[in-house]
């Protein structure tokens, strides 16, 4: 891990890195299942399922954008696709 770092302050880089690395994917998987979700239902033509997976989804993207994982303009755009997507129900 530490091969390239040669100051104490890169590697402490290195391992903040990671951290973050590993957190920032949890939050997109998260992103991604409720999406998945979401997707999932309006397939099934279940419009109650659909409306309930979508407000979860909305959720977890603001989450994302709160924790920088995500940038306003994404989210914002990703919700308005879902919305139409269940509007059309």
């Amino acid at each position: 891990v530490f091969n390239l770092a040669n100051s104490k302050s890169a590697k402490k880089r290195v391992l903040i890195n990671e951290r973050n690395r590993v957190r920032n994917q949890a939050v997109k998987t998260r992103v991604k299942t409720m999406i998945k979700k979401v997707l999932a239902a309006v397939e099934a033509k279940e419009v109650e399922a659909a409306k309930a997976a979508l407000t979860v989804a909305f959720k977890e993207l603001d989450k994302a954008v709160t924790k920088g994982v995500l940038k306003k303009n994404t989210a914002s755009r990703k919700k308005s696709r879902l919305a139409v997507k269940v509007n059309s129900l």
